[in-house]
This record gives structure tokens, C-alpha cells and sequence, in this order.
């Protein structure tokens, strides 16, 4: 493993004759928290089929097949496990033209919880149809919106603003060829297919936020106090000491039932042709690029990242109108959308490759070709890293060191406890006192436990390995005032 140097001390290599080379990011604190299955996740992963680089992310811990915040780069083969079951798992932020003051009353963020949860249910199964002023749609417009994105005749029948697409990372999916109409020809497939099953019920999840670490957020705004960060934050268009609302979530079950089947669809492949599992892992699959197999799950996918796409800009749009019940006049601006779960083709060390981020997020430089003709040409665009309600959350923006890691860094603090762990040693009186004590307000009766800041890694650690690595440099904080969270597993 190649392990980049973060806290002044001498680049050190470990390079052994079975195993290519892994880039690990992170300080010595950092690295104390990756488990023995994350590093050895990473090293069946760097050692398979079509695989050149590695990247491990300060937030790295164990996932499917791959680490959670690490990113794979392969030129010849697609991997399902390096995305997951939750497909463009992404992070946006809308900004607020509301001083913060004007929610420091507690009264006015429990009228803010309500009008956000009368319109954005929670849950593993929750969608529009339970709650009390969700939104119907018909079969038709979900169809077009899985197939063709955010487009502007999707956006108009959800009522989402166009103009939002614009500060977008991506605002629509096309096929395996370059086009909707594979998307189209595919969905159809699926759909005739006995496993997808529900498809009226799961479309109508579009428009939530789900369990597990998937939240709303409501914060307030501190942007640096040098020039460079006052400079970009005003391109990006953050407002100082401002009300904003940072959501995470994805796919939801649409996404989940797509990646699920394509395990299994590809474990019977390999079990078929004859093919181990690298490491013995069954979730560490891979199809050829140009084969039936790859072009069907870079399809799947495709149909899952446009649901996330129009999920997220949704919310975002019924969190407008929730903010517009309590304050009227109130306005808005979105700043960002952002993924953390997905493979793109893409251009590093000057040739065409499939970058896979598995809880990674990009991190593209000022003047980065990819960025022309967008609003960050001149900046780098905004990435949007949660930590925890307790210590804030960041916003960044890619450095040339980036290069470096294939223009990714982590998608936040990263697990240094598992749920159930978390669940067996976090107490819940300290967990809700701790939330109490920092004043910070949620829609559950109490706080998941294995949501808690403790069970994440100490998120300035994380932040100061991105930052001595030369990854990316720190814009803004963002600290909470409320949080929306699955309430029905909180009441477990």
C-alpha cells in the first residue's frame, strides 16, 4: 500500500510482490480506524479483474465488496459492489435567503419539522401516499422520469425548478450506448421481470428520504473568513450566517431491488462460466465493458441514478414549499447536488477509464475540463461533506492534489462503528442529551443510535487528512438546528 503523507511525516510504501499498490489518504489517527476487513476489501479489489488504481479515503470502512469511501479504476470492466445497493447515494444543499436568527426560536423549527415531514416521509418503505400532504403521480410521468432524469419536461410536471438542473454534478442518465432509448427498451425488461415487483409502490417513494444514514438537515451557514473562501462561496452561493437545508439520500427501493438483482444475477454468471469470486468475496462481481452482462447493469444503474436525481430535487422542492408555510416570502437558491455512489466514464492520466466511487465523492479543480461552461469553472465546484449534527458538516472544493486519488475524496466523517455495536454500547439518554444540550431539534421521540456522532469518526480528523493531502480545501461549515431522521426506526 502506498500510503500518502498527511501529518509531516516521510511518504511510506508498502509494496508487496502478490499485491498492487493501494493509495490510502489519511493522517496516522486516520488510518488507526480502517478494520482489518476494509484493508483487506480494498486488496481483494485492487487484485481483480481490470482494476489499476485503488484509493482509500480517510472515511474508509467495510462495505459491498469494496470498501465504503473508496474509489476503484478500471479501463475494461464494470463492478456492481463499488456503487452498491443504493445507486447515486448524493448529497444536495439549498440555501436559504433567511438569517439565521430567524429560527432560533424553538417553536418556529418544531412548525419547520412539521411542514417538512407533512410533505418528505421517512423510512425504508415510506413514500408520498403516507403522509399527509404527499404529492400523487401518475404512472406515466415516474416512467419518464426514470428514463430521461431531471429533464426540463420532467422537472415541469413535478414542479421543480428547471434552472436547478444547472448545479447539477448530473442531471440526467443515458444508456450503456449513449442514449434514453436503451434506458426505455431496459426499463421495460425489468419490468417484465417477476422480480421487480411493486414498481406503482416504489415510484412513489420518489420525493423521501429513507433510513438508515439518509437525513434532512437544516443548518446554519459559516463561511471561512478568508478572501479565497468568501470568494468561492459567493460563487457558489452561500450566504453567511444564512438558513440552508443539506439533504442525503438515493435511489431508495427502485434502486435497491436493480442493484440486488444484478448480484445475483452476475454470482450465477460466475458460478457458470467458472470464474472465483476475487477473494472470495461474492459481492466483488464484475462484468467485461461491451458484454450483455456489463451493458445491462450500466443500464440498471442509469435507471437508478435518474430516480435519485429527481428524488433529490424534489425534496428539495417540498422542502421550499415546507420553509414558504412557516415564512412566505421566503427564497431559495440550490447550490449543489452531488453523488457518492457511482461509476462514470471518465478521463485520468490521459486515457479513457470507469471510475467507481463507493462512498466517494468528486472532487473536480478550478479550469478541470469537465467543468466548461458551468457556473465552477473558475472555482471547482461545491462538495458537500456531512460529519455529524454535533461537530457540522463541510463544504469543500477540489484542489489539483485531487489528481492524485482520481479527483475523489471521502463523502464524509465514515463509520467507526457498526450499527449493532452501536446499539450495545451508546446510551440513548446520553445520545438525546447530547442533541438537547447543543440545541439541536429532530422529528424523532429518540435519536437512532446508530446514527449518534459516536458512531462516526471524529470528523476534523477526516477533514485535516483531505486537507494535508492536498485534496481539496475547506469553504464553509454548516451546523445543524434540526434533523430529520427515519422516526420509525428511531421508535424501535
Amino acid at each position: 500500500m502506498q500510503f500518502v503523507a498527511t501529518d509531516n511525516e516521510a511518504i511510506s510504501k508498502l509494496v508487496s510482490d502478490s499485491v498492487p499498490p493501494i493509495t490510502v489518504i489519511g493522517t496516522e489517527s486516520i488510518r488507526a480506524t480502517f478494520d482489518q476487513k476494509s484493508l483487506q476489501q480494498a486488496v481483494n479489489a485492487r487484485g481483480a479483474c481490470g482494476v489499476t488504481d485503488v484509493i482509500l479515503n480517510p472515511d474508509a470502512h467495510c462495505g459491498y465488496g469494496a470498501p465504503i469511501g473508496c474509489v476503484m479504476v478500471s479501463p475494461t470492466h464494470v463492478f456492481p459492489g463499488p456503487v452498491g445497493v443504493d445507486i447515486k447515494c448524493s448529497m444536495s444543499l439549498l440555501q436559504f435567503d433567511l438569517p439565521a436568527e430567524e429560527i432560533r426560536d424553538q417553536n418556529i423549527r418544531r412548525k419547520l419539522i412539521d411542514a417538512i415531514c407533512d410533505r418528505t416521509p421517512t423510512g425504508a418503505g415510506a413514500g408520498q401516499k403516507s403522509i399527509r400532504k404527499g404529492r400523487r403521480f401518475n404512472r406515466s410521468v415516474v416512467m419518464q422520469a426514470v428514463i430521461e432524469g431531471a429533464t426540463e419536461s420532467v422537472c415541469e410536471q413535478f414542479g421543480i425548478p428547471f434552472e436547478w438542473t444547472k448545479r447539477c454534478e448530473d442531471s440526467f442518465h443515458l444508456g450503456h450506448d449513449g442514449t434514453s432509448e436503451s434506458l426505455e427498451f431496459r426499463l421495460d425488461e425489468v419490468l417484465r421481470e417477476k422480480y421487480m415487483v411493486n414498481f406503482e409502490d416504489k415510484m412513489t417513494q420518489l420525493g423521501s428520504y429513507g433510513g438508515g444514514n439518509h437525513f434532512g438537515e437544516c443548518e446554519i451557514v459559516k463561511v471561512g473568513e478568508d478572501d479565497e473562501s468568501k470568494r468561492i462561496a459567493d460563487v457558489f452561493g452561500l450566504k453567511n450566517d444564512h438558513v440552508a437545508f443539506l439533504s442525503h439520500c438515493g435511489s431508495r427501493g427502485f434502486g435497491n431491488i436493480l442493484a440486488t438483482e444484478q448480484f445475483k444475477i452476475l454470482q450465477r454468471k460466475f458460478k457458470e462460466w467458472g470464474i472465483p469470486f476475487p477473494g472470495n468475496d461474492r459481492e466483488l462481481v464484475y462484468a467485461p465493458i461491451g458484454s450483455l452482462e456489463a451493458n445491462n447493469y450500466l443500464d440498471d444503474m442509469a435507471l437508478g441514478a435518474n430516480f435519485a436525481t429527481v428524488n433529490h430535487l424534489l425534496i428539495n422542492t417540498l422542502i421550499l414549499e415546507a420553509f414558504r408555510e412557516v415564512f412566505p416570502h421566503v427564497n431559495a437558491n440550490f447550490v449543489y447536488f452531488i453523488s457518492h455512489n457511482i461509476v462514470r466514464r471518465e478521463i485520468w492520466k490521459e486515457r479513457p477509464v470507469l471510475v467507481h466511487r463507493k462512498g466517494s465523492t468528486r472532487a473536480l479543480p478550478a479550469g478541470h475540463h469537465e467543468l466548461r461552461g458551468t457556473p465552477f469553472e473558475t472555482t471547482g465546484h461545491p462538495i458537500l461533506l456531512p460529519g455529524n449534527p454535533r461537530n457540522g458538516s463541510a463544504v469543500m472544493v477540489g484542489l489539483e492534489g485531487a489528481s492524485i486519488s482520481a479527483y475523489s475524496i471521502n463523502h464524509g466523517a465514515g463509520r467507526v462503528m457498526g450499527r449493532r455495536k452501536a446499539f450495545d454500547t451508546l446510551n440513548q439518554k446520553v445520545v438525546d442529551n447530547e442533541m438537547k444540550d447543543a440545541d439541536i431539534l429532530t422529528n424523532c421521540n429518540r435519536y437512532p443510535l446508530d446514527e449518534a456522532p459516536a458512531a462516526y469518526k471524529n470528523f476534523d480528523d477526516v477533514l485535516q487528512s483531505v486537507k494535508l493531502s492536498g485534496l481539496a480545501r475547506e469553504v464553509a461549515r454548516l451546523y445543524a438546528t434540526f434533523v430529520i431522521k427515519d422516526n420509525n426506526q428511531a421508535d424501535d
